[in-house]
């Protein structure tokens, strides 16, 4: 579980987070492909992975072995992959349509988030374990974290947290976080945890009270759910702010 005891890295700021966290992925996605000829990698929305996506453009084609590498979704919001609120839309606006010819097409694996929510998780989760197994075992889960605790879409008190025999499917949400009642599609806990390399990326003083909380333990919020082998925590100095004064 997320902790005390949680492996924590410390930037100066967003950009440095970008850039350890674009070394850390091609790191691994080397790894990945020297050992098993592919690395797959489920990816995060928001501000602080935009960075990332715009760190690995920057860096071009020659970075890594673009086509050898997969590219899933930790989750989507239930819209097409033109809405301004798309995970995907956000990816290919930073990191796809920069590199295109990079990356295959064949390798981008995007949630179908238009259709029937049920139904659009459940065709994902097939996917997935038709091409790694179940569970799915990612190379490597990038995450976020709301200030609610929320990671993926996993909210609190969301049914999505009592799934202990599903690794994706669409989870009711109703929080101010989300604006209101919708539904999200999610990767669940287990899928999540059964990857070989788990990075938070969190940036920004308004992240900070939460961090803490987090890093203190328990089980409060959806994000101390989260526990891997090899799971590590990449702040920026804003977000890390209050870790000193709790301890």
């Amino acid at each position: 579980m997320s902790g005390a005891g949680a492996n924590v890295r410390v930037v100066a700021d967003a950009e440095a987070l970008a850039r350890a966290a674009a070394d850390e992925m091609i790191a691994i996605a080397g790894e990945a492909i020297a050992a098993r000829g592919a690395c797959h990698v489920a990816l995060s929305g928001g501000s602080t992975p935009k960075r990332l996506f715009q760190e690995l453009a920057a860096r071009g084609a020659a970075a890594l072995a673009w086509d050898r590498l997969h590219l899933w979704w930790g989750d989507e919001r239930t819209v097409g992959p033109r809405e301004a609120d798309s995970n995907y839309g956000m990816t290919r606006a930073a990191l796809l349509d920069p590199l295109a010819g990079a990356i295959e097409g064949a390798n981008v694996h995007r949630i179908v988030g238009e259709d029937e929510p049920v139904a659009a998780a459940a065709a994902y989760e097939r996917e997935l374990i038709d091409a790694i197994g179940a569970p799915p075992v990612f190379d490597l889960v990038l995450l976020g974290l709301g200030p609610d605790g929320h990671t993926a879409s996993l909210f609190p008190g969301s049914p999505a947290l009592r799934v202990e025999d599903r690794w994706v499917v669409a989870n009711p949400v109703d929080s101010p976080v989300a604006h209101g009642k919708t539904v999200r599609i999610t990767l669940t806990v287990p899928a999540i945890n059964a990857a070989r390399h788990i990075r938070f990326l969190v940036a920004g003083a308004d992240k900070a009270a939460t961090i803490a909380q987090v890093m203190a333990g328990g089980d409060r919020f959806p994000a101390q759910r989260i526990a891997g082998a090899d799971l590590v925590w990449m702040l920026d100095a804003a977000a890390a702010a209050q870790l000193e004064e709790r301890r």
